[in-house]
This record gives structure tokens, C-alpha cells and sequence, in this order.
């Protein structure tokens, strides 16, 4: 087992995984990139950024989109998809999602509900036997909407220490064990006692890989061909699935661990990452291709920044052709209402899958309420600020720098700064 150290200085905290929010607060106002001064500068301040962070060697490649108002005013790949073999990032790299995994397979979850095949409110009993119980030994029910925010009482191996209950039980974040059953790993995870009563508190956790688990058995059908059906079909969202064909493997961005330079991570060795706090993060990138591995509803798809963006837009404009009008617009909003989200910053709520802002004087940020973000663990994040029609996807291969580092935040700021020039 390979270890690594960080070398990059101080990793941000959690909060930084939802919140991230920009330095200072900007006022409300237009921001626009239709002139040539405007796209220029831009192009400029964004460039800087990644020559930057290509430079000192934080990131090793990376795949940029900005849209505008429907319209694509910045797209670069830079870097390299494999530095060893010296093959530079091309634009439709394909990348591990991580927990970008996540909105896509609640959005399959929800097109379920408007098909009248599945209830929010419903017991996750229903479909599966998974019944973990409360450390004073009783049983609670969890419903699909508890799984659904992450307030099922669940956690990830990853937010415990090393000896923690999750690692003592081997339970799969998703990301590692190859060849690991779901009924195997939902066993584990119901082993372990829940960490408060369903309903009552926020977790991030492994509870949208319950999710899938119980979608899978709603539907008939296992998750990959449910989530093509339902989501990245309709969406054409080619390069997106669970698995990678043969004739794709070229074009699958190589996974960098953090470091200066960041290492490669060996195929089939894992390859732990410190996460902020006191976890570590557990990367088998061999997963992938091992066919008895299951399908990681948290974390287990690949895709394109291409792709993804299409999937942002869908969401971000109400669901169609995925969602009906109520279920898209629950979507656009946070689903934990009062509930204190751990680790996060104020003026954040969470959805089905990514943080909503609900109140930017309370976050300090310059983005326009209602903007979502989140982001993967192999390197990636997104904010997508509908007030201002602006999404700004980031993709890159390096775990976990693109995902919690100064990189997302830099380009984040340079896209808004430069919007905001006179």
C-alpha cells in the first residue's frame, strides 16, 4: 500500500469541497464576455492560471469550459493526459468522475419518481436488507430521500481515521477494492452503527451508492443500463458510463497524486491521499476495468468535460428532457432546510448530490444565490452560477488538487474577475 505524503503546502478544509467561496464578495451585477475585450480578458486571466499551475507542477493537465448565456466563451486543454509518455490533454480526455457521479445518478433516481415507479418518502427497506441500526441498537427507518441528502446517518471511509469503523468493517468508498460485490459492501455498511437518527443531521457518506443499489432493484435493471436509459442517453452524453470500451482507452486521462510533481498512481496498488481532516482518500484506478466490481452510484463513472457540461445545462435550465418541472426544480434547490451541513461554510445547503448557495452575504462569495457546485476526488469541480447564466466546469487528473486546491478557486476568480472589468 503507497502512501503520499502532501507536498503542496496546506490543503484547504472541507468547507472549501462545497463552499470554496470566492475571497471576497463582488456586488450583484451583469457579467458579460460578448465583446472582444471582454473575451480577451477572459482568455487572458485564465490562461495565466493554468500556465501557472502547469508550471509549478500542482496539476498535470487539465480540460477548462466556460459558457455564457448557452454559449461557449473559453474551452482549453492543457498539460499533459499521460506526462511519462509525454501525451498532452486533449479536449475530450476521458476522466474518472469521483462524486461527480452523484447528481447524475440522482437525477436517474428522480426521473424514476416522475415515472411514479419510485417515492422519495419511501422505506429504503422496501427494496433492499440493509438495516443499520443506531449505536444504541435500534432501528430506524431510512427512506430514499434521506439517501438522497445525505442525511441517512451514513459516513465515508474517508472522513474516519484509519482505524476508524468504516476501515475496520472494509468498507468501499467507491474508489477501491476491485472486484467487490455491492451486496458485499452494503453488508459491510450495515454492519457499522449509523451516526445519528435518519433525518436529523447531515453527512456526506456512501449513501448514493445505497442509492443505487436500491434503484437497481426499483427498476429491474442494473445501474449502468438504468442511468443510460434515464439520463446520459436522453442528454447524449456518448463518453459517459460506467465502464470504458477498448477503442476509448486512449483517450483516459492517467490519475496523478498530489505532489511536487504530482505522482502517477500505479494501476492496481492503492494509493492513499491525504483528505482534509484526518482521513485518507483510497485510489485503485485498476477498479475501473475489473468487471466484478460494482457500479459505485457515489463515484464509479467516467466521462468527458464535454459531456458533463451537457449535463449542467440540462440541470441548471430545470431537467428536460431527464426531469419533469418539479423534480427539476428540486434540483435547483437545497434539500437539508436548517440542518448544519459538517465541515461546510455558512449560507450553503446541500441537493440531490452538489451544494446549493442560499445566501451569499452569509457565504461571502461572489456568486448569485441559487448557483450549485461541487466536484470529484480525481481532480475536478464545477460551479454553475444560474443568476448569471455562467458555468465554469474544471477537469483535471490530479487528486486532489483539482478538486480542493487553489486551482478550481484561481479559475473560478479569474473567470469572475475578468467579467467584471471595465
Amino acid at each position: 500500500m503507497k502512501s503520499l505524503s502532501v507536498m503542496l503546502g496546506v490543503y484547504l478544509s472541507l468547507a472549501a469541497f462545497c463552499g470554496a467561496s470566492a475571497q471576497r464578495a463582488t456586488p450583484a451585477r451583469p457579467l458579460a464576455f460578448e465583446s472582444a475585450k471582454g473575451k480577451a480578458a477572459l482568455g487572458k486571466r485564465v490562461d495565466q492560471v493554468v500556465a501557472q499551475a502547469i508550471r509549478r507542477k500542482t496539476i498535470v493537465g487539465t480540460v477548462v469550459l466556460v459558457q455564457k448565456d448557452g454559449r461557449l466563451v473559453y474551452s482549453r486543454a492543457a498539460g499533459f493526459l499521460d506526462r511519462e509518455n509525454r501525451i498532452p490533454m486533449r479536449k475530450d480526455a476521458i476522466f474518472r468522475l469521483a462524486s461527480m457521479t452523484k447528481p447524475v445518478v440522482s437525477a436517474a433516481a428522480l426521473a424514476l419518481v416522475d415515472q411514479g415507479k419510485l417515492k422519495l418518502d419511501e422505506a429504503v427497506t422496501k427494496y433492499l436488507n440493509f438495516r443499520p441500526r443506531l449505536a444504541d441498537g435500534r432501528e430506524p427507518v431510512i427512506t430514499i430521500r434521506h439517501l438522497m441528502t445525505h442525511t441517512a446517518g451514513l459516513d465515508y471511509g474517508f472522513m474516519q481515521d484509519e482505524d476508524g469503523p468504516y476501515h475496520l468493517a472494509r468498507v468501499s468508498d467507491g474508489l477501491d477494492m476491485p472486484g467487490l460485490s455491492l451486496e458485499e459492501n452494503l453488508s459491510r455498511i450495515a454492519s457499522v452503527p449509523l451516526l445519528y437518527e435518519p433525518g436529523s443531521d447531515w453527512q456526506y457518506s456512501v449513501a448514493t451508492d445505497v442509492l443505487g443499489a436500491v434503484l437497481e432493484k426499483c427498476a429491474a435493471k442494473p445501474l449502468p443500463e438504468l442511468v443510460e436509459s434515464l439520463v446520459t442517453g436522453p442528454l447524449s452524453m456518448k463518453d459517459s458510463s460506467f465502464s470504458l470500451p477498448a477503442g476509448k482507452l486512449r483517450r483516459l486521462a492517467v490519475p496523478y497524486a498530489d505532489g511536487k510533481p504530482p505522482v502517477r498512481m500505479p494501476d492496481a496498488e492503492p494509493t492513499l491521499v491525504p483528505f482534509p481532516g484526518k482521513g485518507y482518500l483510497h485510489f485503485v484506478p485498476a477498479r475501473l476495468f475489473d468487471r466484478a466490481s460494482f457500479a459505485s452510484g457515489g463515484g464509479g463513472m467516467i466521462g468527458t468535460a464535454a459531456d458533463y457540461l451537457r449535463f449542467l445545462n440540462s440541470i441548471a435550465g430545470g431537467g428536460a428532457p431527464v426531469l419533469r418541472k418539479e423534480s427539476g426544480e428540486a434540483m435547483l434547490n437545497s434539500q437539508t432546510g436548517a440542518l448544519k451541513l459538517k465541515g461546510q461554510p455558512p449560507g450553503w445547503g446541500f441537493s440531490y448530490g452538489y451544494a446549493v448557495l442560499v445566501d451569499r452575504d452569509a457565504a461571502h462569495t461572489a456568486h448569485e444565490n441559487g448557483t450549485f457546485k461541487w466536484g470529484g476526488a480525481y481532480g475536478h469541480a464545477y460551479f454553475v452560477d444560474r443568476k448569471q447564466r455562467l458555468i465554469i466546469l474544471i477537469m483535471t487528473n490530479t487528486a486532489v488538487e483539482g478538486t480542493l486546491g487553489a486551482f478550481p478557486r484561481q479559475v473560478r476568480d479569474a473567470v469572475y474577475e475578468a467579467a467584471v472589468e471595465p
